[in-house]
């Protein structure tokens, strides 16, 4: 064991400082909240532990117990509810999240993943992996082609991860052993059950998928799932810019269907070894540029079943349309918008006032309308159409049909218009996505530099 992989008490006070306040606690009751301010001797029983731990590739039981609150997924209200309409959220121990938080700390050489990969990486988010894409289309666009896109959803991919394979990976990029002990102890010895209602079911074991709740479990599937970008980067038929993942949502992109079809079979054939599998179902293609409406054949799985051609996809919480040029679709954020609205009326009705029914709206549903939409060069038109849902929303509240009312309105009580707070945002975000330190991002930064594009397909 190298001296400079243990742990020293620095290390842990520093890591429980900063954990998030507020969080459930573990089976052992246990919160952040409990290490922040108990005895400073804590923060040294722990560190003795820890090097124990690390030392001999050991750890307590009770690291892998946890237990698991089934939450109604956010579109099946309403419906005859079954048990594919939950989503499980696992609770583990913060003892055991100071652990994984040292370990990142640590031995972070190892768990680098490709830049391809935005998800579980400090300081890029959905935002960064969707003006990549655009980017790229427009590049393509610009120089006459017409983008394919295929967006790949997996089945259950968390719930899935086949714990071999996982430690397959690990073992090629040279983890050190009690590292590798470690996880491997941990994963054979995980124990969860079901809390509905205050009421703890009988616990089950967990053989396959990530360590829900974990922090180490999100980085140890973007390594999962590392090899999958490397085929396709390396291949003859793939580059660095064919495509982006963010956790499990996979596109690939290419301005030839005949490529893009080899791209989708490179992919499967990884997935196949990682014993995960394609959703079918929710995975689909669509075409920018030029020739968008020109007729093709669906692209063909492995398994000899197609992947239709679409007029809209669903990426990282955005609608992206079939059209000439990169373009967005607002109907469903707008409605979304009404729906929260709507939400909130029903709740407070007219008992509340008026500036307390404001900062609701502008705290809860204006992100909901303005969601990713700082990547995209909104046309007049779709300015006002973003527009007209807080005007309509403002007639509502005080009752009046007069627009220079509600231009006084939004004057005395500082509102914007959310076309002015889209431009805001976007300005903010080109700073963030230029310095950021992605090679995808870097690279897409360039382009405006007439650097050619070409050369990386």
């Amino acid at each position: 064991m190298a001296a400079e992989n243990l742990f020293d008490i620095d290390l842990i006070d520093k890591i429980i400082s900063e954990l998030e306040r507020g969080k459930a606690a573990g089976l052992d009751s246990i919160t952040a909240e409990h290490l922040q301010f108990s005895h400073p001797i804590v923060r040294s029983i722990l560190y003795k532990l820890f090097n124990i731990m690390i030392t001999y590739g050991c750890l307590p039981v009770s690291f892998g117990c946890s237990y698991t609150v089934p939450l109604v997924k956010g579109d099946a209200h309403g419906k005859a509810l079954t048990c594919n309409d939950f989503r499980g959220i696992t609770i583990s121990p913060v003892i055991s999240k100071v652990f994984e938080h040292c370990i990142l700390n640590r031995y972070r050489n190892f768990f680098i993943t490709s830049d391809n990969q935005f998800g579980f990486k400090r300081g890029l988010g959905c935002s960064h992996a969707i003006n990549t894409v655009r980017c790229v289309v427009d590049r393509l666009v610009k120089g006459g082609s017409t983008v394919n896109l295929c967006s790949l959803d997996l089945s259950k991919a968390f719930d899935r991860m086949n714990h071999h394979a996982l430690f397959i990976k690990l073992i090629k990029r040279q983890f050190p052993l009690e590292l590798l002990c470690i996880l491997e102890k941990w994963f054979s010895a995980c124990f969860t059950c079901v809390k509905w209602y205050g009421i703890n079911s009988t616990f089950y074991v967990v053989n396959i998928g990530v360590r829900q709740g974990g922090v180490l479990s999100p980085i140890l599937f973007a390594i999962y799932l590392d090899d999958v970008v490397k085929n396709v980067c390396s291949s003859e038929f793939g580059s660095a810019l064919s495509i982006v993942l963010y956790a499990d949502d996979i596109l690939l992109l290419s301005p030839s269907i005949f490529v893009l079809q080899k791209l989708l079979n490179i992919c499967e054939q990884e997935l196949f070894y990682l014993d995960t599998s394609i959703n079918v179902k929710k995975s689909c293609c669509i075409r920018i540029g030029p020739r968008c409406n020109a007729s093709c054949e669906n692209l063909l799985t492995l398994g000899g079943l197609s992947l239709p051609w679409v007029n809209e996809i669903r990426y990282l919480g955005t609608f992206l349309l079939k059209f000439r040029n990169f373009k967005c679709s607002l109907d469903h954020a707008k409605r979304s918008f009404y729906g929260s609205a709507n939400s909130i009326f029903g709740k407070i009705g007219r008992s509340a006032s008026e500036e307390v029914v404001l900062e609701l709206i502008s705290k809860k549903c204006l992100p909901v309308l303005l969601y990713g939409l700082e990547i995209f060069t909104l046309t007049v038109t779709q300015q006002r159409s973003i527009n007209f849902p807080v005007t309509r929303l403002l007639m509502k509240l005080f009752k009046t049909s007069s627009i220079e009312n509600i231009v006084d309105i939004q004057y005395y009580f500082n509102l914007c218009e959310p076309s002015k707070i889209v431009e805001g945002y976007r300005v903010k975000f080109l700073k963030r996505y230029e310095a950021c330190d992605n090679l995808l991002c870097l690279l897409c930064a360039k382009f405006g530099q007439n650097i050619s594009y070409y050369a990386y397909f």
